[in-house]
């Protein structure tokens, strides 16, 4: 199971957050109200995921309602691993 303190703290890493991923929730948005989470973000973003959780993600599965709140990116984590792809 994919906890969403695990995908804060993954979040926070790569957007180098500091003290700040702490208020991250659910419903924090991330495309267009973060600065940090630009484009090149989204791809170091997707490139952890894939390696922390062992997942492949497609092209076509990246859409900005993908990356649109925190809680969002929790929900496409955890189902693409109980998914198993």
């Amino acid at each position: 199971m994919v906890e969403f303190d695990e995908v804060r703290r993954l979040i926070g890493e790569i957007l180098q957050l500091g003290e700040r991923a702490q208020q991250l929730t659910p419903d924090t948005p991330l495309l267009g109200s973060i600065p940090e989470f630009d484009s090149m973000a989204v791809v170091t973003l997707i490139n952890a995921v894939e390696e922390r959780f062992d997942i492949m993600v497609a092209d076509d599965e990246i859409s900005a309602e993908t990356f649109e709140t925190v809680g969002a990116v929790h929900a496409f984590i955890r189902d693409k691993v109980m998914a198993g792809t």
